[in-house]
């Protein structure tokens, strides 16, 4: 199948079912068909991005009719596909009703389910990490196909396929690794890295029609890409989308993390679609990230303090719900009187998870002296 791309890019211009279908059929077939990636009776684990129990409007989560559209062609082929996350802000029965997967599987006749039960994955040659717990859900699964939205990431830059994995580590164990990776973003792209290449997703499925761009994943601004894209191999999907957004590379920790470990794909030009080969999309507002580990590792206090940004509390949209400071993986939030927010940065790890999760866009960044210094001079 050496004419099949490593990347297919296409153009579709709306969740309308019609259209969504047909286009869909199109990047399936460029990549072979849904019959290459699932066989007659197997258990094909659907992994969209759910990150909070989100309307499909907001772009914060995969759309519910990209999750439909792919599941009714596991059927068409004989598999038995089950729709499956582990949100890491909301309550699973609340994010599956708001973001429109509850409804989906009800109609399918399919299930909706949690991923919990963590177990040890069988890790990847290679690996950086040698025991990662994810979900048995996701390594028993026969098939994984992933499902990842289209967003921007204050921490990562971009969460798209391989960082749509992390999700597949059950709920509580996610705040663990934020803590036990601290500062350093290469070293978090090694374990997303890592879980991506040891679960080994059949195929992947972007939804990019509309998008996230600004701070995400959960507060940035909702951007119409009008693209679906699809590969067998996360990282160079990721890759490509990050020429394809404008973005440097050599910013993107992902492709820093590849590159150290001579992991880069091959021919990731190798694109197929309707796209014209040069395109990209035109200033997609793609977070600016601290250069955190510029000093020795013993120095990450003053790395902290100098080099990185903060959170700050907008207090003016803050509602107290309290979320920032329940999530805080090092505890370094407290929820005080009349919505005040008290936040010990000698704590603080600089995972920006408080951003994540407010709903109200309430938590902003505050950039480092020294690094306001170089804007200052950069000018």
């Amino acid at each position: 199948m050496s004419g099949i791309p490593v990347v297919g890019l296409f153009r579709c211009a709306s969740y309308e079912r019609n259209i969504l279908g047909e286009r869909l059929d199109a990047l399936l077939e460029s990549m072979g068909g849904m019959d290459r990636f699932v066989h007659p009776g197997e258990r094909v684990l659907l992994k969209p991005n759910l990150l909070s129990a989100s309307l499909p409007g907001r772009c914060i989560t995969t759309h519910p009719e990209v999750v439909r559209a792919v599941a009714l062609r596991v059927l068409a082929a004989g598999g038995r596909p089950f729709i499956a996350d582990s949100p890491g802000l909301d309550g699973f029965s609340g994010v599956a009703s708001k973001t429109g997967m509850a409804e989906v599987a009800r109609e399918l006749n399919i299930s909706c389910e949690e991923l919990d039960d963590p177990v040890p994955l069988p890790m990847a040659e290679g690996s950086v990490f040698q025991r990662v717990e994810v979900s048995r859900k996701a390594v028993e699964a026969d098939r994984i196909i992933n499902l990842p939205k289209l967003k921007t990431h204050a921490q990562m830059m971009l969460t798209l396929g391989v960082k749509n994995l992390f999700g597949t580590v059950v709920r509580q164990r996610k705040a663990s690794w934020h803590y036990t990776v601290g500062l350093d973003r290469d070293v978090f792209a090694d374990l997303h890295l890592d879980i991506a290449r040891s679960l080994a997703p059949s195929l992947t499925i972007m939804d990019g029609i509309e998008g996230m761009e600004g701070r995400g994943p959960g507060n940035g601004h909702p951007r119409h890409f009008g693209l679906l894209a699809a590969s067998t191999d996360p990282l160079a999907l990721d890759l490509r989308l990050c020429s394809l957004l404008g973005a440097d590379l050599q910013a993107f920790p992902l492709y820093r993390s590849a590159a150290r470990r001579n992991l880069l794909p091959e021919n990731i030009g190798k694109t197929g679609g309707d796209l014209p080969p040069d395109f990209t999309f035109e200033k997609v507002d793609i977070p600016r990230l601290d250069s955190l580990h510029l000093l020795p590792s013993f120095l990450d206090g003053i790395g902290k303090r100098f080099l990185s940004s903060r959170p700050v509390q907008r207090p003016g949209d803050c509602i107290g719900c309290g979320k920032c400071a329940r999530l805080c993986p090092a505890g370094a939030m407290v929820m005080k009187k009349n919505n005040f927010i008290d936040i010990d940065y000698e704590k603080c790890i600089r995972c920006y998870c408080c951003q994540e999760v407010c709903p109200e866009d309430a938590i902003g960044f505050s950039r480092g002296f020294l690094l306001r210094v170089l804007d200052f001079l950069g000018r």
